[in-house]
């Protein structure tokens, strides 16, 4: 039987469209329900932006102290790239504001870029981003149209692999650093490119040794927890 007082790390496929702070929220009410706690710690180990879906590590109790260890561990993605468009938010949070040709586009060019963009890098993040600038989320002042300085930050990309290529997408698996943010990777790509690309979908399945095939549905969880009621 599970303590989730003294102590659980749970994984979970985090829902399209949720933002990351909702699957903590639902998880919580699940577990006060089913158990019967009125008090309990539950916290998530990585965001992932509401247009992004996948592996989203839980702890509760005692193991949210560990989170910030948990948070250190290199993630991996399955992303997909629009070429020959930007948005200022470099995915689809935002329109397009920018059309590029992309007849010289081919499947050798884009795996020569990844070549480049393969090891250390310094990465500007997004201005729509959860990044605090002088006590502000980067993306408040972006919604403003107040423009700020994104300061630069080192990021390893340890593996790149294009896994699809169907233009004008392009499907990439990407093994990165913590802290790495994939719709900078989105930007950087586009410029290397010379045709401009946004993120258009983005899927989480690895963070350390924990894999998107280890995570339960919600329904499932909710169903294990109505047993608890029944006990």
């Amino acid at each position: 039987m599970q303590d989730f007082e003294e102590g659980e790390l749970l994984i979970f496929n985090k829902p399209l469209y949720w933002t990351s702070f909702d699957l903590v929220k639902k998880v919580k009410n699940l577990i006060r329900a089913g158990t019967g706690l009125k008090k309990l710690k539950v916290g998530h180990a990585g965001t992932l932006d509401p247009l992004a879906s996948g592996l989203m590590i839980i702890c509760t109790g005692r193991y949210t102290k560990r989170i910030n260890e948990l948070q250190e561990h290199d993630k991996e993605y399955l992303a997909t790239f629009h070429l020959g468009a930007t948005t200022p938010s470099f995915d689809l949070e935002t329109e397009v504001d920018a059309r590029f040709d992309v007849s010289e586009v081919s499947e050798e060019r884009v795996n020569n870029v990844l070549e480049e963009l393969t090891g250390r890098q310094m990465q500007i993040p997004p201005v729509y981003s959860a990044k605090n600038i002088g006590g502000k989320r980067a993306y408040e002042y972006a919604r403003k149209g107040v423009e700020v300085k994104m300061e630069p930050v080192p990021v390893v990309f340890h593996e790149l692999e294009m896994t699809r290529f169907e233009m004008p997408e392009v499907m990439i698996r990407i093994k990165c650093s913590k802290g790495t943010y994939i719709r900078s990777f989105a930007r950087d790509l586009g410029l290397k490119l010379g045709c401009g690309a946004y993120l258009s979908s983005l899927v989480r399945t690895e963070s350390g040794p924990y894999t998107l095939s280890d995570s339960m549905p919600l329904e499932d969880f909710e169903k294990k927890l109505e047993s608890l009621k029944q006990i």
